[in-house]
């Protein structure tokens, strides 16, 4: 580890301000090493926040946070903010149970203005802030820093629509990294956005408008006139005709590891009073080869050997649940060439990155689209085909309407597979796929399942290829038990779970990755003289008919979930008993996630800490006897 001389002596954020060019480049140095080394020992988003240090360098040199309200879009690039914020102490705990956050959080720094984990929120937010502020008569500016991935999402066009409508002061700053949103034109772009950036020349504009705006009858027209001739040139250079379209002042393209350039333009817009935003060119991974030449494998990585970027992350042997989907989905396109797969810009996230180089024609990364991914799923069906829409269980709370009213209430052939259900890890609350079960089991025509290993995953991903309506399937972050994959695939008849084991003392019914945890709990309390039986119920809806038979024979019954209690799988069994009169003296026992966000730390910590682990089950079928 580098010796970090200048960050070790900064007392605050405002020194900051105080430093001399070489300091800062120095600073700059220091703040990626102090990322490179803790990401290595924690894991974490390493790619996007090396190519943000500059930039948050100068933003802290043009601004003045935490008055004023720097808000990051997702979170991705934050860590250089949260070294300044926090300190080199605390940010060495990253994405550790009890250690910060991965992400911005309210509750952790006053320099955190929004909480963020998904994307695209950042310019709504930091537009209700700069309303807010002028409601309140105060006196702050508001900066949003968004990357070009998070662009891809129509939530922001909404946001930047209607700040150009209010002519509110609002900075946004486009950090384009990956994409190559614009091109790079040369030196004479540079020189224009130079010239378009200056102070006097913006100021020449507003007095020109405003003189303009005096001429009777022909100033509105004369203000139009300049305003198409304008934009018609900065389309020769620039790429900012789309944004001066939403009423923005658009400056750039910037260097955005060139702090003195940086810092100069903030202190030229920093006067507007209107939305401006500033087009920012920097690189992934910037500074660490390693991240710079594979910026998709450093964009969020385990833990790895910092000399040479490799990988020290503990490997099961065995494939996840991601990669079983992209092997199995090739696998039934090649019979069913009605199999088509969507993502919302997690290729590799979501293992399909297989079907992809398999089936180019059929494979399509909507990027961060999710309610058009749905629809758009909607759609391919209607006309006959089988999309299956993989996205994180969390990111499909975004498109919760259409699938009520674009796939459900129409009853299309749609398969949503559920990456990262449950609990996820070190990406905390904002990824924890908590809710699926309840968001999902209460809509008509859905099927929901969640497979207790491996070869009932790929079970249940042709079942939902040959049903003819909507289905879900849940599986959580990682691997299974690994049990392997089948050679020969066959469907399960819809609603009907499986009886794992007999016994008589105890019933415990468990769905998805709670199944063998309770198999190895029940088999390890045989041993002490519980006979423990173990239903896997396989389908969430329908409930199998014969689980309500199976539960009325036993006075005591316990469910174990990992989704939340609230409207979760076992609410839905305490409903269906019910309805058909059979709760009588049963004694039912849930294991879940409760009525609250889990923090971050890893998923066997957490699980351990809510007591659904192997011990946990344990725990609550001796407690439920001795009682």
């Amino acid at each position: 580890m580098a010796s970090s001389r200048i960050l070790g002596n900064l007392r605050g954020t405002e020194d900051i301000k105080r430093l001399s060019s070489e300091e800062l480049k120095a600073l700059a140095g220091e703040l990626r090493d102090e990322i490179i080394f803790t990401v290595s020992k924690t894991g974490g988003h390493l790619a996007p926040s090396l190519g943000v240090v500059e930039l948050t360098l100068a933003l802290f040199r043009s601004f003045d946070p935490p008055k004023d309200r720097i808000v990051w879009d997702v979170g991705h690039q934050a860590y250089a903010y949260k070294i300044l914020t926090r300190g080199v102490d605390r940010f060495r705990t990253l994405r550790q149970l009890g250690g910060i956050s991965g992400f911005p959080r309210r509750d952790e720094s006053p320099f955190d203005h929004f909480g963020v984990g998904h994307s695209s929120t950042s310019i709504s937010a930091a537009l209700g802030m700069a309303v807010a502020r002028d409601l309140k008569g105060e006196d702050y500016k508001v900066v949003a820093i968004i990357g070009d991935g998070s662009m891809t999402a129509g939530m922001a066009y909404e946001a930047l629509n209607h700040a150009g409508d209010l002519e509110k002061d609002l900075i946004v700053i486009l950090n384009d990294n990956e994409m190559s949103i614009s091109r790079n034109v040369g030196a004479l772009s540079s020189f224009l956005s130079r010239k378009l950036a200056d102070r006097r020349f913006i100021k020449f504009k507003q007095d020109l408008k405003r003189w303009m705006k005096q001429i009777p009858r022909f100033g509105e027209d004369l203000i139009n006139y300049a305003r198409k001739s304008e934009e018609s040139l900065k389309n020769l250079f620039t790429p900012g005709i789309l944004f001066e379209a939403f009423k923005f002042n658009y400056v750039g393209p910037i260097d955005g590891h060139n702090i003195e350039k940086l810092e100069k333009v903030f202190e030229e817009i920093k006067f507007l009073t209107q939305p401006v935003l500033i087009h920012v060119l920097t690189k992934k991974g910037k500074g660490y080869p390693p991240a710079e030449k594979d910026p998709t494998f450093f964009h969020g990585v385990g833990k790895f050997e910092p000399e040479t970027g490799n990988s020290t992350s503990p490997s099961t042997g065995y494939k996840s649940y991601s990669e079983i989907l992209g092997v199995t989905l090739s696998r039934l396109a090649r019979e069913d060439r009605r199999l088509v797969a969507i993502t919302a810009a997690m290729p590799e996230g979501t293992g399909l990155v297989p079907f992809k180089e398999n089936f180019p024609d059929r494979f399509f990364d909507v990027g961060i689209c999710e309610q058009h991914a749905v629809t758009f799923a909607a759609g391919l069906a209607k006309e006959g085909l089988r999309p299956f829409v993989c996205i994180y269980s969390t990111f499909l709370q975004r498109a919760y309407d259409q699938i009520v009213h674009d796939v459900c209430l129409q009853g299309l052939p749609v398969t949503f597979c559920l990456d990262r259900a449950g609990l996820v890890g070190e990406d905390g609350p904002t990824h924890h796929g908590a809710f699926d079960l309840s968001y999902l089991r209460h809509i008509p025509n859905m099927v929901v399942m969640a497979p207790g290993d491996e070869p009932e995953f790929q079970r249940m991903l042709l079942t939902a290829l040959g049903h003819n309506g909507p289905v879900a399937i849940r599986y959580p972050r990682g691997g299974g038990p690994g049990h392997g994959m089948l050679e020969e695939i066959e469907p399960l008849e819809i609603g009907r779970g499986e009886m794992l084991l007999q016994g008589r003392d105890v019933l415990v019914v468990a769905v998805g990755s709670r199944v063998y945890p309770a198999l190895s709990a029940a088999k390890s309390l045989k041993k002490e003289g519980i006979d423990v039986a173990l239903y896997n119920v396989r389908f969430i809806k329908p409930l199998p008919l014969e689980l309500m038979d199976i539960v009325s024979q036993y006075g005591y019954v316990v469910v174990a979930e990992e989704n939340v209690l609230a409207g979760g799988f076992s609410s839905a069994l305490l409903e269906a008993l019910a309805d058909r009169d059979l709760l009588g003296e049963i004694k039912i026992r849930r294991i879940g996630i409760p009525d609250r966000f889990i923090e971050h730390g890893t998923q066997r910590e957490l699980r351990k800490m809510l007591g659904m682990d192997h011990e946990g089950i344990k725990k609550v079928i001796r407690e439920l006897l001795d009682r």
